[in-house]
């Protein structure tokens, strides 16, 4: 029971992003960065691959059978952008942006618990 609320806070993790491809104008918002700029392109890519992780937490919220891979993929968003802000010296353009993603590794830690380490009995 308490597996799909975990699975469910992830997905919302990523869904301001995600819902990014859907409506660009998010992405000015999220990550102040102008339609004209050339790297839009790139960052609306990034939110259409949120929309995958998004996609992943969802179905791992139904399918156990999903979870242990939804662990991966998710585990790969937050800790890569985790890690990626912190070489990058904790922007502070980003901070808030760190802060949700932290505040995800304690679900992100028993969700991989419960999908690689908890042998039923």
């Amino acid at each position: 029971m308490f597996q799909p609320i975990i699975w469910l806070l992830l997905a919302a993790v990523h869904a301001a992003p995600a819902l990014a491809v859907l409506r660009p104008v998010l992405l000015a918002r999220l990550y102040g960065i102008a339609p004209a700029d050339p790297a839009f392109v790139l960052i609306q890519h990034r939110a259409a691959l949120f929309m995958c992780v998004m996609i992943a937490c969802l179905w791992a919220t139904f399918d156990p059978g999903v979870r242990r891979l939804a662990v991966l993929i998710t585990a790969i968003s937050v800790l890569s952008f985790l890690i990626l802000f912190a070489l990058a010296g904790s922007p502070v353009a980003l901070r808030g942006i760190a802060m949700v993603d932290l505040a995800a590794v304690p679900l992100l830690i028993e969700a991989g618990y419960l999908a690689y380490g908890a042998q039923p009995r």
